[in-house]
């Protein structure tokens, strides 16, 4: 009942920038955190960075300092300014979201389907 479609994933070289972006859209009465998380071949999917409703963002400490979640109530939407990126940063991104929906009124966690980000020269 709720949908997160992402965008602005690719590839880059290291050092290089991307942008992500989410939108969500349906049922939807209240949206509280939102946020990303990676996933890497072989590897267990890992929170990115989250920002909840007011704005309070936590990051992995592998990302500190080089990515900035941000996001848009009024339009639903999440983003993830990724800056001096690494090899390491190749995975599957994933936007998450969780809140309220209009029509039960009940709680709900919904995942996007992901994007793929891949940093190599």
């Amino acid at each position: 009942q709720v949908h997160l479609v992402e965008s602005g994933g690719g590839l880059v070289q290291p050092g290089g920038s991307l942008r992500l972006s989410c939108a969500a859209s349906g049922s939807i009465f209240r949206l509280d955190a939102m946020g990303w998380y990676r996933q890497a071949p072989g590897k267990q999917r890992e929170l990115v960075a989250t920002i909840s409703s007011g704005g309070s963002t936590n990051y992995a400490n592998s990302v500190k300092g080089r990515f900035t979640v941000s996001r848009d109530n009024a339009q639903n939407t999440v983003h993830l300014q990724m800056n001096s990126l690494k090899p390491e940063d190749t995975a599957v991104y994933h936007c998450n979201a969780e809140g309220i929906l209009a029509s039960m009124k009940s709680h709900f966690v919904s995942w996007g389907q992901g994007t793929q980000v891949t940093v190599s020269s």
